[in-house]
């Protein structure tokens, strides 16, 4: 008996011992690792990746860029049933364990000794929060050592509210979501305060296997989950009865909804994303930079809508070119192998894909199927598909829809207020610019078709000839040269011998007629390319292109000969779009820009544009500031806050032109709307609208760029590898619709204005053909205005005009007819 109470002795002893040197051990494991743990200190600062987002001037979204898609949440603002669901699934004594959970550690331990091998469990809230901010997912001692470790560090420097709000924003919860405001926007499209609760304990399942149990991928193991945060929910009374059997039984609600943007300009966000990924770097698309345009979403819709009708409408004219594939229905006989062909040939631009049924030519209509439902596509809406020959030729119209479709054809139809019509993506493609006239603000901006097919900005980067939309430029050197609207110029047959050319030139007119002596005015309204020729020689090309700076135009892409005057420089429609600005703000050369500020993830403002500004007497606004802090592309902040300084609220533009010759050319280019090539804008009923029609040799490119004081505004059509657009495919008929429908519609509610004449200006009666000064009983008087030291001589009687010399004057001094 005395033997038993030595051996429990000696077992107290060893285990005593054996607990001495666990001790012990941990203390050095401690001592070893502790040095080597990161600072948990940072995490009460931390920031989250997010993804680099776009937005309109007035808030709309328009882009997201980056891999990380999270919307950050204070704890105050995740609802409490959530938060019960995540710790019911999860760590159900987190609230009351200091990082380590000694239960759910047992339970880890008892199934490293059975399988050898390090297995679930054991994982509070605390751990996981560590391992997603510092360590990796390795399944190692030492990595689970320092997972512990740094737990009862974080449990130390945090609170508990602290610790699962940094959890709940970090943890991935699959289809690219990371944290529980993502993951509720992705699954349902709505905020965590309006998800049910199976949807919410739907979210809080997917810890465990996010990528491979989501209710995307695999909703029966998602349903699985669900159930089981259910049922530990209820266990832990965070649920009644009746709300865990209603939760139970409700069905999987969960697709995929990719956050959609508000706002349909992927040409303005890819320009958006450009600069800000340049000034900074690859984390713009990590710490959460929100850029905001200076594009009007109402006017962008407007702008998308102009440009997809008029191709469309270009497209219709020019015949059908058949359909995208042809399919065996024999093979293919059931909906769900229509939606993969559907899915094959996915939606473009405004285009969506359809499967054709069967033809019916006694009904008149052709069966489709566009997805989900059969729908009959009428005659009426096939009718216009003549067969495509060429460019120039269209087929015989057809008289029944088996000779435009047959059963198993991929087509393309697209939403009317008739329904659906037949259509099929445009070979031609355009853009539309438009900016504010006093500062270069873009208000709207498309730069093709449809970007997934081409993310080519033909706004912005297309280097195209502007043929006549060219003139007004050469027009304005003219008059910066002594030249008047009331210049006399013949307008006939020439024949060049152009060194620079290399060869002989005999330019003519569109029409292909000569119309004799012309006034400058008549002569830009109705583009008779004779008169420009003449002007431009008598000024002389080298002149031309260095008066061409003031508008912006790069002298490297300005030819020095005389088919400049016909519009052979390379401009892009927005290089164009600034140069006609400079005409509709009275004569100064403003920038234009496309993003006003940057906030970075805080929502400090780290960038902001100071944009030049369009003004007679710019130090009356000078003394406004906005207080506000850019960082420019060279700056770099450090640890601490840049302070706060003074930012303009603009730049005064520089004044390159007069205000005379500004005036004169919106008065000649508003002759080109009452009376000239572009007299089809006199359908939108204002009297301040001016611009210029531009159509460019063998009818490659179509332009229209016009403005008043609110919009300046230009529409391109051409195909990206220059050919002929085919017969009568001018800017008036082909560009012109396109800035109609959306300047109709952009200008709406904007009062019509009248451009103040500037001083030192006088208007006298002319006579229409010698555009010499004349008596107002001369049945062809006319009135013109000029600038005071400009005004022609008088008009000679008729006795002196038959003793005359056959010259004319559109000068002060009397020029000759050129």
């Amino acid at each position: 008996m005395r033997r038993l109470p030595r051996v429990l002795a000696y077992l107290l002893a060893t285990l005593l011992s054996l607990a001495l040197l666990g001790i012990a051990g941990v203390g050095v494991l401690y001592l070893y690792l502790s040095p080597q743990l990161p600072e948990v200190d940072s995490l009460r600062d931390v920031r989250f990746q997010q993804p680099l987002r776009v937005f309109s001037a007035d808030d709309e979204l328009i882009a997201e860029f980056g891999d990380y898609r999270r919307e950050p949440l204070r704890y105050e603002e995740i609802p409490e049933r959530l938060k019960q669901a995540f710790i019911a699934a999860e760590d159900e004594r987190f609230f009351s364990h200091y990082g380590v959970d000694p239960v759910g550690l047992a339970r880890a331990v008892v199934y490293l000794a059975r399988h050898r091998e390090i297995g679930p469990g054991g994982s509070t809230i605390t751990m996981q929060t560590a391992r997603n901010f510092f360590l990796s997912r390795e399944q190692t001692y030492l990595r689970k050592l320092n997972e512990i470790l740094l737990s009862f560090k974080i449990e130390r420097e945090l609170d508990k509210e602290q610790i699962l709000e940094l959890y709940l924003n970090k943890i991935y919860l699959g289809q690219r979501a990371y944290g529980v405001g993502a993951a509720a926007r992705i699954y349902y499209g709505r905020p965590l305060s309006e998800l049910t609760l199976a949807e919410t304990a739907m979210i809080a399942g997917l810890p465990k296997a996010p990528s491979i149990a989501n209710p995307i991928t695999n909703p029966e193991r998602a349903l699985h989950r669900r159930s089981y945060v259910l049922r530990r929910m209820h266990h832990l009374g965070y649920i009644t009865q009746e709300e865990f059997a209603e939760a139970s039984a409700a069905p999987v609600t969960a697709a995929m909804r990719v956050a959609r943007p508000g706002l349909q300009a992927p040409y303005v966000a890819e320009m958006a994303r450009a600069l800000a990924v340049d000034l900074y770097g690859e984390s713009a698309y990590e710490d959460g930079y929100r850029v905001y345009t200076t594009v009007d979403s109402r006017r962008q819709e407007m702008a998308n809508e102009a440009v997809s009708r008029n191709l469309l409408a270009y497209d219709e004219r020019h015949g059908y070119r058949g359909s995208e594939a042809r399919y065996d229905l024999d093979e293919h006989a059931e909906a769900d192998a229509w939606n993969r062909l559907l899915r094959q040939h996915g939606r473009v631009a405004n285009l969506q894909s359809a499967l054709v049924l069967s033809v019916d030519d006694e009904a008149g209509h052709a069966e489709i199927y566009t997805g989900g439902e059969r729908v009959e596509l009428p005659f009426s809406a096939i009718r216009w598909a003549r067969p495509w020959v060429s460019q120039a030729v269209v087929g015989q119209a057809p008289e029944r829809p088996s000779q435009v479709v047959s059963e198993g054809d991929l087509i393309r139809v697209r939403e009317t207020e008739d329904g659906l019509r037949l259509a099929q993506v445009p070979d031609i493609q355009g853009s539309l610019v438009s900016l504010a006239p006093d500062t270069g603000a873009i208000v709207a901006l498309v730069g093709g078709f449809d970007f997934r097919g081409s993310q080519f900005n033909r706004a912005a980067q297309a280097l195209r000839q502007p043929g006549s939309a060219f003139k007004p430029f050469i027009y304005s050197a003219a008059l910066e040269r002594g030249f008047t609207p009331a210049s006399v110029v013949n307008d006939a047959p020439v024949v060049f011998e152009d060194d620079a050319l290399e060869t002989v030139w005999r330019p003519e007119n569109y029409s292909g007629r000569f119309y004799g002596p012309t006034r400058l005015r008549e002569a830009l309204a109705q583009s008779r390319n004779l008169v420009s020729i003449r002007v431009l020689r008598d000024i002389g090309p080298r002149y031309a292109v260095t008066f061409l700076d003031r508008f912006g135009f790069p002298s490297e892409r300005m030819p020095t000969d005389l088919s400049l005057a016909l519009g052979s420089a390379a401009v892009t429609p927005l290089e164009l779009t600034a140069g006609y600005a400079v005409f509709a703000n009275g004569g100064y050369r403003v920038e234009p820009y496309v993003v006003s500020r940057i906030e970075d993830g805080r929502g400090q403002v780290v960038y902001e544009n100071v944009p030049t500004l369009a003004c007679e007497d710019c130090q009356e606004l000078e003394g406004g500031t906005t207080g506000l802090t850019p960082v420019a592309a060279n700056e770099v902040q450090g640890e601490e806050e840049a302070e706060p300084v003074a930012v303009p609220r603009f730049r005064p533009a520089e004044r390159t032109l007069s205000a005379s010759n500004a005036y004169l050319m919106t008065s000649m280019m508003q002759d080109v709307i009452r009376s000239g090539t572009g007299r089809a804008a006199r359908q939108l009923g204002r009297d301040d609208l001016a611009g210029k029609t531009g159509t460019t040799n063998d009818l490659h490119d179509a332009w229209f760029a016009g403005y008043n004081a609110e919009l300046v505004t230009t529409a391109w059509v051409g195909f990206d590898q220059a050919r002929s657009m085919g017969p009568g495919e001018t800017g008036a008929r082909t560009a012109l619709p396109m800035w109609l429908d959306y300047m109709g519609k952009a200008l709406d509610g904007v009062p019509s204005g009248t451009t103040p004449r500037p001083s030192g200006m006088v208007t006298v009666r002319i006579d229409a053909d010698s555009g010499l000064v004349t008596s107002a009983d001369n049945p062809r008087a006319m009135f013109e205005t000029f600038r005071q030291d400009q005004v022609p001589e008088q008009e000679r009687s008729s006795d002196d005009r038959r003793g005359g010399s056959g010259s004319s004057s559109g000068g002060g001094s009397g020029q000759p007819l050129f």
